[in-house]
């Protein structure tokens, strides 16, 4: 069998332009494999890139919560803190007040013990917390 076109005019092409001519699709199907890969290669990244994207996202939400627990946390300390200083107040006017008898009861009956160093200390810490409250 021969493995040659039958027709008539038909010419077989030179050896060397064969050749350049396989050199040629040669070089194409080198250069798609390469498009091929590239692209292989930018899919792989497209789909790191989105999977650090949602893990970004949930991380973004954990820390949102944590935030807001730590706000309503805060927020309570405050009002505890407030509560706390309120209650010393008030058992500081007390501890003044007896204080004040106790120093009317003194003047009365001279023999009992002296609390006026209390008192001016307790004077002191009540002048101390009214600068703190005037800071804030």
């Amino acid at each position: 069998m021969n493995d040659r076109p039958n027709h008539p005019g038909f010419v077989e092409p030179p050896a060397a332009d064969i050749d350049a001519a396989t050199r040629r699709l040669m070089s194409a199907l080198d250069a798609l494999e390469s498009a091929v890969e590239r692209r292989r290669e930018a899919d792989r990244d497209e789909d790191e890139l989105a999977t650090r994207i949602q893990a970004l996202g949930a991380d973004r939400s954990r820390l949102a919560d944590e935030l807001d627990t730590s706000l309503v946390k805060s927020r309570k300390l405050e009002r505890t803190n407030r509560e706390i200083a309120e209650k010393l107040d008030a058992a500081i006017g007390t501890i003044r007040d007896v204080l004040s008898s106790e120093g009317r009861k003194q003047e009365a009956h001279p023999e009992e013990e002296d609390h006026s160093e209390l008192a001016a200390a307790l004077m002191e810490h009540d002048d101390d917390v009214d600068a703190e409250d005037d800071e804030e």
